[in-house]
């Protein structure tokens, strides 16, 4: 296989919208991005993180050491959660904007990324709040330049211009998506990556198989991101029981970050339409909720709905996980049920009962789906229509 000849510990230089700083040994890079920041006039930055794996990871201290051989003055907001909220947001953007920061630099998975995306607009809009972003009050041209040192194998965020924060007083996770949150420079370094735990490993990559299965059959999907997503699941299904097995396997974690990147570029070309649009709403009502999880137990039933209408491309990205796969109709149940079978062989055969949901909470589900701002965009390039019946089917066969 092709990727028998790269050498991992060789940091690569990917150019998408994003300069991506790639390979073992990545977050040097961060000497020559500070070197950048600096002669741009981006004196103060804000650095946007969650409470451990900045540190954890050993990643700070190489952007501390950065930023003050550079003389950059820097604050950190560490308070980020999974499914990061509008409260935090507004919170960093208050102490950004005291502070004086023209930059943001975010250490972690999606949420940190997508909040530190966030407050880049808010530092460039002081008049506003993270409601009026995600209430869709405003149309943001510009944002402050972003950062994106990334922690995660699954999000893609740190290469495109998505980003997704959570209004908890409303149940809505709604999803962005400007040209002017595009980070100037990300950072994937594998070695940062092995320190996530076996769920997390495995979230963050079904996150991933999740964003081109759905760019790859929504009706706005271009060959771009079909053969991006056929190149996705080929790699995830290949090393996700790798990593899983030895956690320090770097040969691993490089494939599946480069998996997850060209995920973030796939669903950036192709967009997202169901599975994301009916999960939002999951870890909306229960924040603690990991994203991916949720996408996992979506999967099956969004894979049986959509095969009738995207059976060629289906057959042939599934192929990896899902072989033998024809591309007719008849073979969504087969599809539904061999993605299944390999999420419950990476060890994630979790159902919504298991999460607390019940078939009474379908309704509400459903209603969110089409009243959080944003999503009905997403159902609305799905390849099987936008009624509610699809809607509510899909939840009620993940149950």
């Amino acid at each position: 296989m092709w990727e028998n000849d790269i050498n991992i510990n060789e940091v690569k230089e990917i150019r998408t919208r994003t300069t991506v700083y790639f390979g073992v040994g990545a977050i040097k890079k961060i000497d020559d991005i500070a070197k950048v920041l600096k002669d741009k006039g981006y004196d103060k930055v804000i650095v946007m993180s969650g409470r451990n794996a900045y540190k954890a990871t050993g990643a700070w201290d190489y952007v501390e050491k950065a930023l003050k051989d550079h003389g950059i003055g820097y604050i950190n907001f560490d308070k980020v959660t999974p499914n990061p909220t509008t409260e935090h947001v507004n919170e960093a953007a208050q102490m950004a904007k005291d502070f004086g920061a023209k930059a943001v630099i975010s250490i972690g998975g999606g949420s940190p990324t997508d909040a530190g995306k966030s407050v880049a607009i808010l530092l460039a809009y002081p008049d506003k709040t993270a409601e009026n972003i995600y209430d869709f009050e405003f149309t943001p041209e510009k944002a402050a330049p972003i950062v994106s040192i990334n922690l995660t194998h699954g999000t893609g965020t740190e290469t495109n211009r998505f980003a997704v924060v959570t209004n908890l007083a409303k149940n809505f996770k709604p999803a962005i998506a400007y040209d002017c949150i595009y980070p100037m420079f990300a950072i994937d370094d594998p070695q940062l990556m092995t320190k996530l735990s076996p769920k997390q490993t495995r979230y963050v990559s079904i996150d991933a198989v999740n964003h081109v299965v759905e760019a790859a059959t929504s009706t706005v999907a271009s060959p771009y991101s079909i053969t991006l997503a056929k190149q996705v699941i080929e790699l995830v299904a290949k090393y996700l029981p790798k990593a899983i097995k030895n956690p320090d396997d770097l040969e691993a974690r490089y494939f599946l970050a480069y998996a997850a990147m060209m995920g973030g570029v796939s669903f950036d070309n192709g967009l997202l339409h169901y599975t994301h649009a009916l999960e939002h709403p999951l870890s909306a009502v229960k924040p603690d909720l990991s994203h991916g999880l949720g996408l996992a137990i979506l999967l099956p039933a969004v894979i049986k709905t959509i095969y009738k209408d995207r059976p060629n491309v289906l057959a042939d990205i599934l192929a990896p996980i899902a072989p033998n796969l024809k591309p007719e109709a008849g073979d969504a149940e087969k599809a539904a049920k061999e993605v299944y079978e390999w999420l419950k062989s990476v060890d994630v055969p979790e159902k919504l009962t298991d999460m607390g949901f019940s078939a009474d909470d379908v309704k509400k589900l459903t209603d969110l789906a089409f009243t959080t701002p944003s999503l009905d965009g997403l159902i609305n390039i799905g390849p099987s229509g936008n009624s509610r019946e699809l809607v509510r089917t899909i939840y009620q066969e993940s149950l």
